[in-house]
């Protein structure tokens, strides 16, 4: 995996490159920059697979590098660098793949490395896996004036009440402030609708139940909650179930 480090101060990069030199030849430090408008013109020259973006720059910030960044082709994958937790949902909203707040510490960026797409730049566009590679690894939520942030894998339904939708996830519940139908559209092959107001997890739905009063319910592995299936949806959800 090819990096690329930006952060107008270099002892901060220097860290970064230490840091991923520790975690051994998997990863390489191809380049640094030290503003922005660097950043893109670095990344084009060395395909870089990943970027470590500092947020706070002089000229343009990491947001709008991220943006920048997003219309290469292919893009690289984008991790966001702050002091800042504050900026953790505008980079999601950004499309970046993940944030690190400083100081960096060795195993959260092992993580996140990890993480991200294993195939470099070239074999995405030979694969044709680009698109699907940008997408969202996760949704968040401000908190108790942080960031909440649920791997897309973990969540078992989403649920839309009024102007807000409920995340269920394997650790309890957040709500975002996301509309159903574009989560729907974003994630086709991760969600399948049961109701009007329900997204449940494909990987997660392992059957119905009959309720007291003859209406389907949705039975989800990990979960013992039961969502209703309605009566529009309950033939295509019954077909995934005998078929997959």
């Amino acid at each position: 995996m090819k990096i690329l480090l930006v952060d107008d101060e270099a002892p901060a990069r220097e860290r970064l490159r230490r840091l991923i030199e520790e975690l051994g030849d998997s990863f390489t430090v191809v380049g640094e920059a030290a503003n922005g408008e660097d950043a893109v013109m670095a990344a084009r020259e060395t395909d870089a697979d990943v970027v470590l973006l500092d947020q706070k720059m002089p000229g343009m910030c990491g947001l709008d590098a991220a943006a920048a960044l997003a219309e290469l082709d292919p893009p690289p994958a984008v991790v966001l660098v702050t002091a800042y937790p504050d900026y953790a949902l505008d980079a999601f909203e950004h499309n970046v793949a993940d944030y690190l707040v400083k100081p960096v510490r060795r195993e959260r960026l092992q993580a996140t490395l990890e993480r991200l797409p294993r195939t470099t730049r070239p074999q995405r566009v030979l694969t044709g896996h680009s698109e699907e590679d940008a997408r969202r690894r996760h949704l968040s939520a401000h908190y108790r004036g942080g960031v909440q942030t649920v791997l897309i894998e973990d969540v078992l339904y989403l649920l839309a009440e009024q102007k807000y939708v409920t995340v269920r996830h394997a650790g309890g519940r957040m709500l975002i402030d996301e509309s159903l139908k574009s989560l729907e559209q974003e994630f086709p092959d991760r969600f399948v609708r049961i109701h009007r107001n329900a997204l449940v997890a494909v990987e997660q739905l392992v059957g119905l139940e009959k309720a007291a009063d003859g209406a389907s319910l949705a039975v989800l592995a990990g979960c013992e909650e039961r969502l209703p299936v309605s009566r529009r949806h309950l033939p295509e959800i019954r077909r995934f179930l005998r078929h997959g």
